[in-house]
């Protein structure tokens, strides 16, 4: 007699505390009770999830952990995976494929589990010739970089992408190129190969040149219509985006680090004017929105073999801590993945 599906209790990655990193105070629970979905959420079981800073980064600032997370909390964000029960009124049926966003915590989703919830806004069907794995990696990275980029151009507009390399950037570079844009990139000298391989017309090795010095240069020729740091490390971008960005052009600001320093130079930035050194460009912060139709046109590039995805490594369920320790080095040359079911899901919905 076969065991109920789904079963009653599940595997879940959780920690309650983060001293020290996130991956150290992570812990298996092997009987985990299953999440109940409220009416406009689906219950799906978890393929594969790929991580992404937001996984850890936010989680382990002093006192998130203590008032905005809910104890013991699962991680991860991007997930594909299988409907268990589909939302009420959704159009997707039990056992159909899909991917996105999981969880109702923007710091701990809850990817790294056998089961979880997911939003009807946050979750799309996976078409045929798209695999689970490479649909897992989009919900964060993918959307951010369509979002970030999509909305602020139009075909032949340049546009630069600070941090080409990582998650984020490997889709912006394939993302500015479908809809027609000249895109300039930096990345480290071992990437800027890679780099051109995914289209870039134009890559900065910023191990060898300044960015902004080349930037600054490049500006004497043609301005940039768009500018996306993924980076957020270099404050001198920011401040210096005015001399070579094309007027009405747009600096969104994706990466940086949550500490008080970070913040502070936020605030200058926003409040002082220009000559109290205040920025003079046009500098936003970014938050992805959950919108299926971004999710879509992702998924159907990927489909056309417009956009492809980039793993960098792939970790067994068992090595999530370890998944999180090659995303904490920063290296990574696309996106980290841990393989949840792959090659067990469709023998356990049957």
């Amino acid at each position: 007699m076969s065991a109920p599906f789904p079963p009653s209790t599940m595997r879940s990655w959780q920690y309650s505390r983060t001293a020290g990193g996130l991956e150290k105070n992570l812990s298996l629970n092997p009987a985990a009770p299953l999440p109940t979905p409220k009416p406009d959420q689906h219950l799906v079981q978890v393929i594969a999830a790929a991580l992404n800073p937001v996984d850890y980064k936010p989680a382990e600032i002093p006192g998130i952990i203590r008032f905005a997370i809910a104890k013991p909390a699962t991680p991860g964000i991007d997930f594909a995976g299988a409907i268990v029960r589909p939302a009420s009124d959704s159009p997707l049926k039990a056992g159909q494929l899909v991917f996105g966003a999981c969880g109702t915590n923007p710091v701990a989703g809850g990817a790294l589990r056998e089961f979880s919830v997911s939003w009807i806004k946050s979750t799309v069907a996976i078409p045929k010739g798209v695999e689970p794995i490479d649909a897992a990696t989009v919900g964060v990275a993918g959307l951010t970089a369509y979002q970030s980029i999509v909305p602020h151009v139009k075909k032949g507009d340049k546009i630069f992408i600070n941090g080409g390399s990582g998650g984020t950037g490997v889709f912006g570079i394939q993302i500015a190129k479908a809809v027609g844009c000249h895109v300039t990139t930096a990345c480290s000298t071992a990437n800027v190969e890679f780099c051109g391989e995914l289209g870039a017309d134009e890559v900065v090795d910023y191990k060898k040149e300044n960015v902004l010095e080349v930037l600054l240069l490049k500006a004497k020729e043609h301005r940039y219509d768009h500018v996306v740091d993924n980076v957020g490390t270099d404050d001198q971008l920011a401040l210096h985006c005015h001399e070579f960005m094309a007027s009405g052009g747009v600096m969104v600001v994706v990466g940086g680090e949550p500490t008080m320093k970070a913040v502070t130079q936020t605030l200058k930035r926003k409040l002082l004017p220009g000559f109290l050194g205040g920025v003079k460009g046009n500098v936003v912060g970014f938050w992805p929105e959950q919108k299926p139709e971004d999710l879509q046109q992702i998924v159907e590039w990927m489909k056309e073999g417009r956009v492809k995805t980039v793993v960098d490594s792939k970790f067994s369920f068992e090595e999530a801590p370890k998944a999180f320790e090659r995303l904490r080095t920063g290296r990574a040359r696309g996106k980290i993945v841990v393989d949840v079911a792959s090659a067990t899901y469709k023998k356990a919905s049957e």
